[in-house]
């Protein structure tokens, strides 16, 4: 028999496989070679960093408007900072500056978040004059155009996704060439 008052538990907290998965395609994508060789992202460790920071916004932007999207976008949110510390300490950095590095990366993530949604709210130059300033340290404006073509065609994907496919990791970003973001 099935318990009548189901609709008021706590949702399930999202798998770490499903979480993991969504994490790995953010991360595959922002590698995606095209972004350093076609649209100008510097292929350095800021330059990676910020192009995580935008898949990972990008993802975060779909996930405030499914059920259950705020423990979603918490865990995936921690995955990142756990990531980011391990790589950190990968890199040999030491255990009493970790800390202040991962400060500072909570403060880029939320600064850029919060300039990515201003913009997006604004149109597509505003975006990408927010993401030529963020990931192309200010030139290169009409890579950074078809930067924010790009951006507005994986909101767009993941905007027409159903939960379903959202949660099950079962989707692409669209390459940056597809989205009409080539040279």
């Amino acid at each position: 028999m099935l318990w009548p008052f189901n609709h008021f538990r706590k949702p399930r907290a999202p798998s770490r496989s499903t979480i993991e998965a969504i994490y790995g395609m953010i991360v595959t994508q922002a590698r995606e070679p095209s972004f350093y060789r076609d649209l100008g992202v510097p292929d350095t460790v800021n330059g990676r960093f910020d192009l995580l920071v935008l898949h990972l916004w990008m993802v975060l932007q779909r996930f405030k408007s499914t059920e259950g999207g705020a423990d979603l976008s918490q865990a995936l949110f921690d995955h990142f900072c756990d990531d980011m510390d391990a790589n950190l300490r990968e890199m040999g950095v030491g255990d009493l500056t970790v800390p202040k590095r991962m400060q500072a990366f909570g403060e880029a993530f939320y600064g850029r978040a919060a300039a990515y949604d201003l913009a997006l709210a604004s149109g597509r130059e505003p975006l990408a004059q927010a993401l030529c300033k963020n990931i192309l340290n200010g030139e290169g404006v009409e890579a950074a155009r078809r930067l924010a073509t790009y951006a507005e065609t994986a909101i767009a994907g993941l905007t027409g996704l159903d939960e379903a496919t959202l949660r099950s990791a079962a989707w692409n970003f669209p390459l940056p060439a597809e989205a009409g973001a080539q040279p």
